[in-house]
């Protein structure tokens, strides 16, 4: 009955609910946004080429990117990638995203301590997101112990980016409304709009760390009970 019933299920059900809502408003706060251009009329590649320039960033390069919400920025090859639907688009939410992602390039260049944590943990909690489960199981499955403690272990690494994930992104969204304003790129009456999407966008990163959190919760409980 242990693999037809587990009661431990229901501490994700919150974690959820939260990351169902978190995708609903960054879908409808973007999708509304979308239709409300800046009134100076930059296009979002327009914003990033700016802000990056502005903090001495010339060699960081832009690219266009195929899908909606694709936007992020490779450290590694020193690129800042923008989707189809940001790009070329002139709308408060497309140059908000744009220059969140020209603030990861800041961060990267003024070395941001919570991106290089974050940066040197990817690589093993990429690793244990995917080992951490194949090890818990087979651990469950075979009454090993130590092999379910090997699988959480993993997916601590997993929490652990998550957590760090957390203010890499706001600070990444305070520096974008910071460099915004200050350049004038978009007026006083716009700032809240482009914080709406901002917030919206950072909700998505609190329900991924709510989840890992309470993943890792479950996996502790199934442990102790197995034990």
């Amino acid at each position: 009955m242990f693999f037809y019933y587990d009661p431990t299920f229901i501490l994700l059900i919150p974690a959820i609910l939260f990351s169902l809502y978190a995708q609903t408003k960054i879908s409808g706060t973007f999708q509304r946004y979308s239709r409300v251009a800046s009134r100076n009329g930059y296009t979002a590649s327009d914003v990033a080429r700016r802000v990056l320039d502005m903090n001495g960033l010339n060699n960081v390069r832009i690219e266009r990117v195929r899908g909606n919400l694709t936007d992020h920025y490779d450290p590694r090859h020193k690129v800042l990638r923008l989707s189809d639907t940001v790009h070329s688009s002139t709308s408060i939410a497309a140059v908000g995203v744009a220059a969140h992602e020209a603030g990861h390039a800041v961060q990267h260049s003024t070395g941001y301590v919570p991106l290089f944590m974050r940066n040197t943990i990817a690589p093993v909690a990429s690793f244990g997101s995917s080992m951490s489960w194949v090890l818990i199981m087979a651990g469950l499955l075979m009454r090993w112990f130590e092999l379910i403690q090997i699988g959480i272990i993993f997916f601590t690494a997993v929490v652990l980016f998550q957590l760090i994930t957390l203010p890499v992104e706001f600070n990444a969204s305070k520096r974008a409304i910071a460099m915004l304003t200050d350049s004038g790129i978009i007026t006083s009456e716009e700032i809240t709009p482009a914080k709406k999407v901002l917030n919206a966008a950072a909700l998505t990163y609190v329900a991924a760390a709510l989840t890992a959190v309470m993943q890792l919760l479950r996996f502790v409980l199934l442990s102790n009970r197995r034990r």
